[in-house]
């Protein structure tokens, strides 16, 4: 297997640092990490699954990889597979021919495709493995120390990519909450002062026009908001009938 040269390497590396240092996508991250390290290594497929915390399966959500079958190759379980160990032990695992590998789950497409030699690598978050990155070759090939520490580099860095974009998720999920219940709270107090309501009465009352209308608390509340402010404004219009003067 032909590597690229030293300064290739690290010119790669580089170019997978400043994606990750960017905005764009975490799903084009996560391309562009399989792509370069499948060019930069010379393996001829290359693929990045991650654990879908709801299901705990292990699922592939990047592949270089053009082949459809191998790309929707059913999710594994923690502990299931060479991929799934490699997950459950926090560790990396290099396998010299998947086609004789007992642990090894859909021979048959490693057969169709071309697949011989595999090193699967944890990606690890304090600790912790959210997924895995595979790398094959096509034929028997002994990992070395150096391959082994670019593709555990590599996988680092995407670990990080994926935890910044779940703590901006969540970032922003919070946000939205907030937001929610102050536009709520919002519209409680105004239909408390208009209706004479008590808090608890305020808010069954938003609660039951979302579930008669079929909308969320929150368009309620912001169409409550929108009314009595349209009142206010249109009090504000109104003319001022001017007092006839005395004489």
């Amino acid at each position: 297997m032909q590597n690229m040269p030293y300064e290739e390497q690290i010119n790669a590396l580089t170019k997978i640092s400043r994606a990750i240092a960017s905005d764009i996508y975490l799903e084009d991250i996560l391309n562009l990490v399989v792509s370069v390290t499948a060019e930069m290594m010379g393996f001829n497929t290359c693929s990045l699954m991650l654990i879908d915390e709801k299901k705990k399966k292990l699922v592939i959500r990047a592949s270089q990889s053009i082949s459809e079958e191998y790309n929707k190759k059913p999710s594994l379980s923690i502990g299931e597979g060479v991929a799934g160990r490699a997950v459950k032990e926090s560790r990396h695992i290099a396998i010299k021919d998947v086609t004789n590998e007992k642990e090894y789950k859909h021979k048959d497409i490693a057969k169709k495709e071309g697949l011989c030699s595999l090193l699967c690598v944890p990606l690890t978050v304090k600790g912790k493995a959210i997924g895995v990155i595979n790398c094959y070759t096509p034929e028997p090939h002994d990992f070395s120390a150096t391959e082994v520490n670019i593709l555990v580099s590599v996988a680092n860095q995407a670990a990080v990519a994926i935890e910044n974009a779940e703590l901006i998720v969540k970032s922003k999920v919070i946000q939205e909450e907030l937001e929610i219940r102050k536009r709520i709270e919002r519209a409680k107090g105004i239909l408390m002062e208009e209706e004479n309501l008590t808090e608890e009465e305020a808010y069954l009352k938003i609660r039951k026009y979302s579930m008669d209308s079929r909308k969320t608390m929150r368009e309620v509340a912001e169409a409550i908001i929108l009314s009595s402010d349209m009142r206010k404004i249109t009090e504000i219009k109104k003319p001022q009938t001017s007092k006839p003067k005395g004489g």
